[in-house]
């Protein structure tokens, strides 16, 4: 395991890295596996990382994916049941498709935000 060594900037920088890398990861687990818990460990991601880093940028950029995405797939799909009505097939056509659609493509701005952690970039310039 690594030891940080705070006079050395490339030690610091691979550990800002390494805790994008995580929250990006633990973004990634939240709209997949882990729903809740990872979102967790991401709150607590942000209260430890400094304003204006990397790890900083990454973990705020995961929380607020997480919390559009949790708006758009609940809210627009519980809105789009309750006026379509529950025994509508169509409804649940639409429904299923836009949940599909839509979360799909949360997963993949959260695995393009993974691969730029890795790399230490932000996803904007």
């Amino acid at each position: 395991m690594q030891t940080l060594n705070a006079n050395s900037t490339a030690d610091l920088t691979a550990y800002q890295i390494k805790q994008a890398s995580n929250s990006a990861l633990a973004s990634l687990l939240n709209l997949t596996f882990l729903p809740g818990l990872a979102f967790i460990y991401l709150l607590f991601n942000l209260k430890k990382s400094k304003t204006g880093r990397i790890d900083h940028y990454h973990a705020l950029l995961a929380i607020k994916l997480n919390l559009l995405a949790a708006f758009s797939l609940f809210v627009v799909s519980g809105l789009m049941i309750v006026m379509g009505g529950f025994e509508s097939p169509l409804t649940w056509v639409y429904v299923i498709t836009y949940f599909t659609f839509v979360h799909t493509v949360f997963i993949l701005i959260a695995v393009w935000a993974i691969v730029r952690a890795w790399s230490g970039q932000k996803i904007r310039g």
